[in-house]
This record gives C-alpha cells, structure tokens and sequence, in this order.
C-alpha cells in the first residue's frame, strides 16, 4: 500500500476516534445540534451510540491488516464510507434548522461544512484500497 493511502487511512482513522471521544465527552451537546428530528432515539442517546460506532469505526481502520474476505482493510473502508453518509443527513439538518455547534454559526459555514463530507468518504475509500492485494 502506498504511503500516501496509508497516510489517509490512519488519520482518518485517529479522527474518527478522537471524533467518536469528543462525542461521549466534552463535545457531546454540540453533537446533539446535528441530530435530525426524524431520528426516532434521543439526541443524546443517537450522539452517544455514534460516538461508539466512530470509536469502533477508527480503530479498525487503523488495524485491519489488508487481505481478502469480509474481514478485510477494503470492507472497513467501505463501512467507513457508508457511516459517513448515513451521518450526513444531521449535517444538513444543522443547517436547515440553522443550529450553531462548533463554531458553524452561520449558513455559510454549515453549508460549507456539508462540501466535507463526500472528502471523508473518499478519503475511506482511498485510503483503504490496495490496488495491488486485488490483483492477487
């Protein structure tokens, strides 16, 4: 794998980690503002269970060595992947409900901030593809 795959997979994975701390910590209400009404669990309870699912999420893409089967560095990319867009729907809620969380306290910022989300996905992606283990 190259450095710059293995780059992007162990600092996404130590920011979901810190990302996934953060929301069972100090970051927890803000967390909450993103959470959409139509999520059927408490806010807490929805930012809580995402915090351990981030934890969890982090570490394996940090350790799961590369090889075939389900087990695999590619398919914890692909979950990755898949978590950051089932999150993004509180992005947009932040926004359209116009809720101030981690300094995004304007439209614009929580619009741009929605830009980020498909980089998170490619960076999963990218950063837990192994060209070469496919050709084995």
């Amino acid at each position: 794998m190259s450095a710059a795959r293995t780059t992007a997979r162990i600092l996404l994975g130590a920011g979901l980690v810190f990302a996934g701390v953060s929301h069972l910590t100090f970051a927890r209400k803000d967390f909450q503002a993103q959470v959409p009404d139509f999520v059927p669990l408490d806010a807490d309870t929805t930012v809580l269970a995402s915090g351990v699912v981030e934890i969890a999420l982090g570490t394996a893409l940090a350790v799961t060595p590369q090889r075939k089967g389900l087990a695999s560095r590619s398919t914890v990319g692909w979950i990755a992947a898949a978590f950051f867009t089932a999150v993004f729907p509180g992005n947009v809620s932040q926004w359209q409900h116009h809720r101030s969380a981690f300094g995004l306290d304007t439209d614009r910022k929580r619009l741009i901030r929605l830009a980020f989300q498909p980089l998170l996905i490619a960076a999963a992606l990218y950063g837990t593809n192994d060209r070469s283990a496919s050709k084995r």
